[in-house]
């Protein structure tokens, strides 16, 4: 049911001029809620099924404004879709919510709002409590412009990054209406402004800070034109792993850039989130992870990564995270190559930790020039990672993951695994270590 809620007083809302850093007084602010049914994809490590629901949210616009200004547009959720699932507690400033609302009338386009990580403790099938998502709009055409809620994520980033991405399944009616008249405003494209403070996704729901996937295009391209940084994009990878207590399944976040050195490049595969904290006390020098990036495009084979030990006891409850792997990659054919994350392997306290991407993104594009003794499938050497000699060998890469779903609830997750083993199982990046059970005293 969608309701009136309320339309506030004569009191006036002040707004930011774009570009000038003026303050203005708008027309008074107005507040309506609507609620519409919602589907909410649960994230695929929870194993869940699809959740249907209503979502209610209060929309708070000014009432009136000019062509030129700068209004700030607040999404309240006074009732999400879908509850907290009864998988696990979620603690404090965990929850991040990020959403899109559609523009009509007057003017047409998508303002993507965002919240911030702000949220008392959600216990196990309970409601779940956003935060309040805010974004800019920069209003072009005089018109009365509606504002209508649609798509919102929800990105939880413990014990693990997860998303619950939530679509309506019917059609919204506007929450609130601006009537713009002309003013004294420069005119600009239609579309709204990008919201603050938020992450990817929930990668969050991405949001992700997140986390930009998608496409199969890599990021910065290499060239002739005197550029020597290549970042890449932030892929989403789902590793299927084998471990000393089982096979388990994660998603991580994963980045590769690239610096160009004379005819070669640096590499720097970088794990994007600290994914959980250590449940045991681990001590120095005693993980040891390391990466065969894949190769495509006009390029074949794999360039080996590291990564340094940990420097520094990890202390129980302390945050873990995968430090960057470095390496070096000296193409070995002409034209367009991309750089997608492949194998990964942990070494840890005397176990091996295997874990092969289910699918895998492109993250890097560069046009590459072959060099003697490079890529290209062969077994030449593509030079020395900072850890300790890294090469190109051939192959085409790594396997497939062997059948693990791209996407949907019906994925076999490691959520409910964690901490749940007969030992400890550390979820770190996309890898996971595991740890016997303390026995007179000690890890063995």
């Amino acid at each position: 049911m969608i309701t009136q809620r309320r339309r506030a007083g004569a009191a006036s809302v002040a707004l930011l001029l774009g570009g000038a850093g003026i303050l203005l007084t708008a027309g008074p602010a107005q507040a309506a809620e609507v609620a519409y049914k919602t589907e909410c994809i649960p994230p695929p490590i929870s194993n869940l099924p699809p959740v249907q629901g209503t979502t209610q949210v209060e929309i708070t616009a000014p009432a009136t404004a000019k062509v030129g200004d700068e209004v700030e547009v607040v999404w309240k959720t006074t009732q999400a879709a879908s509850k907290n699932p009864d998988v696990l507690d979620l603690a404090e400033n965990t929850v991040l919510p990020t959403g899109t609302i559609k523009l009509g009338g007057g003017q047409s386009g998508d303002l993507k709002m965002a919240g911030e990580r702000k949220n008392p403790p959600i216990k196990k099938n309970s409601p779940m409590i956003l935060s309040d998502m805010k974004g800019k709009l920069k209003l072009t055409a005089a018109g009365e412009v509606t504002l209508t809620p649609d798509a919102y994520n929800i990105n939880v980033n413990k014990p693990i990054s997860t998303d619950t991405k939530c679509t309506p399944k019917e059609q919204v009616k506007a929450g609130a209406t601006i009537k713009v008249t002309e003013g004294g405003g420069s005119s600009g494209g239609t579309g709204g402004t990008g919201g603050t403070g938020g992450t990817g996704g929930t990668g969050g729901t991405g949001g992700t800070s997140g986390g930009s996937t998608g496409g199969n295009a890599g990021g910065s391209t290499g060239g002739g034109d005197g550029k020597t940084d290549f970042p890449g994009k932030e892929v989403q990878t789902p590793y299927k792993c084998k471990t000393p207590i089982g096979d388990k399944e994660a998603t991580s976040p994963v980045q590769i850039n690239a610096k160009k050195d004379g005819a070669s490049y640096g590499l720097t595969v970088q794990f994007k989130k600290a994914v959980m904290d250590s449940p045991a006390d681990i001590p120095a020098d005693s993980v040891k992870p390391s990466m065969e990036v894949e190769l495509g495009g006009a390029d074949k084979g794999t360039v080996h990564v590291e990564g340094p030990t940990n420097k520094e006891p990890i202390k129980s409850g302390d945050p873990m995270t995968i430090p960057d792997l470095t390496g070096t990659y000296k193409p070995g054919a002409d034209g367009k190559s991309t750089l997608s994350p492949g194998v990964l392997t942990v070494k840890a306290l005397g176990t091996t930790t295997t874990c092969t991407p289910a699918k895998s993104e492109v993250s890097l594009e560069l046009d590459t020039s072959a060099q003697p003794g490079g890529a290209a499938g062969g077994s030449g050497s593509a030079g020395g990672s900072d850890a300790g000699g890294g090469t190109a060998t051939g192959g085409g890469g790594s396997s497939s993951g062997g059948g693990l779903a791209d996407t949907g609830a019906d994925d076999n997750g490691a959520l409910r695994a964690l901490g749940l083993v007969a030992g400890t199982v550390i979820l770190l990046g996309g890898a996971v270590f595991t740890f016997l059970p303390r026995r007179r005293g000690g890890l063995r």
